[in-house]
């Protein structure tokens, strides 16, 4: 693990410390996995926004071949 200093406002330290006592957690286990979460989150939204830009990209070009009538082709042989 690589260690990192953060900064919290008094209220942020006050109720990370009430929630470390409530699950007999760590602050710093709990830090850890909430950021776990906002990775995960950011990870699948940034997944979906690629996935969008990326539909469709091909629909106007000219220059690939016509690929049900290559598909066709595999099948009937």
């Amino acid at each position: 693990m690589v260690r990192t200093q953060i900064y919290l406002t008094e209220r942020q330290r006050d109720e990370l410390s009430a929630i470390a006592k409530t699950e007999g957690k760590k602050q710093s286990e709990l830090i850890r996995e909430a950021v776990d979460r906002l990775i995960d989150q950011s990870g699948r939204s940034r997944r979906e926004v690629v996935l969008r830009e990326a539909a469709g990209i091909w629909k106007d070009r000219t220059d690939l071949p016509d690929f049900k009538t290559t598909r066709a082709e595999w099948d009937r042989g």
